[in-house]
């Protein structure tokens, strides 16, 4: 004799979709590795680099430096470091407001490395001289030349900013959302209606 299901009868029967892991943990983690790779780099080009001749390498594809940027990264607007102090400190703001809801590997990734180079160039402008939101970005690496004349000169926080923002963008780009899926999945989901299967036509909201 067969066993009836449990449950009321047309109930389904298949399984608990698990609950999808948040990334923050991903996104604290990378911006910190960030964060130390530009803390530490800046300290020795600090204690080595200063009154001396630019370090040619690479047969002077890469020149290593020391300048102070006023601006933003790449030495772009110098002068005004206070403008740009008080714009990452927003962002950093907006990105660990935003982790409580993230859910995509790829926006963890792009988020935690503007993070870690917001605050790497944020420690800057609060602790070195000439004070507090006024301080000069230590920038160090120069492409081609060796007074930043071919490309500005930059450093570990610039290259993660710039790196978690083209990342964001094709994110962005392909409608990929924080929670990982694309846009307009949910609604589709809605539209489709219950026990209707969307994975064959590739329509599932895996996370990204």
């Amino acid at each position: 004799m067969s066993e009836l299901p449990d449950g009321p009868p047309g109930a389904s029967t298949a399984p608990a979709t698990a609950p999808r892991p948040r990334r923050a943990p991903l996104l604290v983690a990378l911006a910190l590795a960030v964060l130390a790779a530009d803390v530490v780099s800046k300290l020795v080009v600090v204690a080595t680099l200063s009154d001396r001749a630019p370090l040619r390498l690479l047969g002077g594809a890469v020149y290593l430096t020391e300048l102070r940027n006023t601006g933003a990264a790449f030495s772009f607007a110098a002068g005004a470091t206070a403008v740009f102090s008080v714009i990452a400190a927003a962002v950093v703001v907006v990105i660990v407001r935003t982790a409580r809801r993230l859910y995509s590997t790829g926006w963890a990734v792009a988020l935690g490395l503007v993070l870690g180079g917001a605050v790497g160039n944020l420690v800057d402008r609060v602790f070195r001289a000439p004070g507090v939101l006024r301080g000069g970005v230590v920038d160090f690496v120069s492409l081609f030349a060796p007074d930043g004349s071919v490309w500005p000169v930059f450093n570990v926080a610039d290259s993660a900013i710039v790196c978690g923002g083209v990342l964001g963008a094709l994110l962005a780009v392909r409608g990929i959302d924080l929670d990982g899926r694309r846009s307009g999945a949910e609604d589709a989901d809605r539209t489709a209606g219950p026990g209707t299967d969307r994975t064959a036509d590739g329509g599932s909201g895996d996370p990204r």
